[in-house]
C-alpha cells in the first residue's frame, strides 16, 4: 500500500468581491521533495509571478489535485439558510478528500484550519467524509507553513483566485482593487456600485461591508 499526503487549503475566505476557492493536492514522498526544492511554500510568502509559474509545476506533477470554486451567490445562499463559512468550508474540503481518496492507499489528509476550534471543526468535518478507513486526518492551523502538500494547495487556491479576480477586472476595471475589505479601492467601488444591477453575482451580500454601503446609497437616493 503506497501513502500519499493529501493537503488542503484556501483562498478569499473574507473578500467581500469574488469567489472563495478551496484546494486539495495529492502527493507522494517523491513529489514533497521536488516540491520542496522547486520551492513551493505557502502562497501568501510567493509572488503573484512565481505562484503562477509554481502553479503549472504543481498540477504537472503532483498525483491528483481538486480546485472548487464558490461564487458569492452560493456563499450568501449558504448563510441565509445559517451555514456559515467554516461549516461551508468542512462541506467543500471533505467533497475534495471524497473525490481524490481512492480508498486502496494510506492518505495523510492535512488541512489548514479555518476555524479557531480546530476539535470541533475536524469532528465536522469526519461526519461529512464518505471513507475513513484509509485516511489520518490531520487539522492544524498554519498548516500551509508547515506542510509542504498544503502549501502546494495554497498555491492553487490562490492563483485561481487571482485568475478570478482578473477576469473581474476585464469587465468592472480594476477599481474592484482585491476584493478585499480592507482594500480602498474595493471600499471605494463597493461604496458606488452596491446596488446596481449590473454588478449582480460579484458581491457577498451577505457581508456586514456590502449591507452598510447598500444602506448608504438608499439613504443617499432617499435624500435626493
Amino acid at each position: 500500500m503506497e501513502e500519499f499526503i493529501l493537503g488542503l487549503d484556501e483562498a478569499g475566505k473574507g473578500p467581500v468581491i469574488g469567489p472563495m476557492i478551496l484546494a486539495g493536492c495529492l502527493i507522494d514522498k517523491k513529489i514533497e521533495k521536488e516540491f520542496r526544492r522547486l520551492g513551493v511554500k505557502d502562497s501568501k510568502l510567493v509572488t503573484s509571478r512565481r505562484r503562477e509559474v509554481l502553479e503549472e509545476e504543481i498540477k504537472s506533477k503532483a498525483t491528483r489535485f481538486e480546485v472548487v470554486v464558490i461564487l458569492p451567490d452560493e456563499i450568501d445562499g449558504k448563510n441565509e439558510r445559517g451555514i456559515k463559512i467554516p461549516e461551508l468550508e468542512a462541506e467543500v474540503f471533505a467533497s475534495i478528500i471524497n473525490k481524490l481518496n481512492d480508498g486502496k492507499n494510506k492518505i495523510k489528509a492535512v488541512i489548514d484550519c479555518p476555524s479557531f476550534g480546530i476539535a470541533n471543526w475536524a469532528n465536522t468535518l469526519k461526519t461529512k467524509i464518505k471513507n475513513l478507513s484509509n485516511l489520518e486526518i490531520v487539522v492544524e492551523h498554519k498548516a500551509d507553513k508547515n506542510h509542504i502538500a498544503v502549501a502546494a494547495a495554497s498555491i492553487l487556491a490562490k492563483a485561481k483566485r487571482e485568475k478570478e479576480i482578473s477576469e473581474l477586472k476585464k469587465i468592472y476595471g480594476d477599481e474592484i482593487g482585491s476584493g478585499y475589505c480592507s482594500d480602498p479601492l474595493t471600499i471605494k467601488f463597493l461604496e458606488k456600485n452596491a446596488l446596481k444591477q449590473k454588478n449582480k453575482g460579484i458581491f457577498r451580500k451577505s457581508w456586514i461591508t456590502w449591507r452598510k454601503a447598500s444602506e448608504n446609497l438608499k439613504q443617499i437616493e432617499l435624500n435626493f
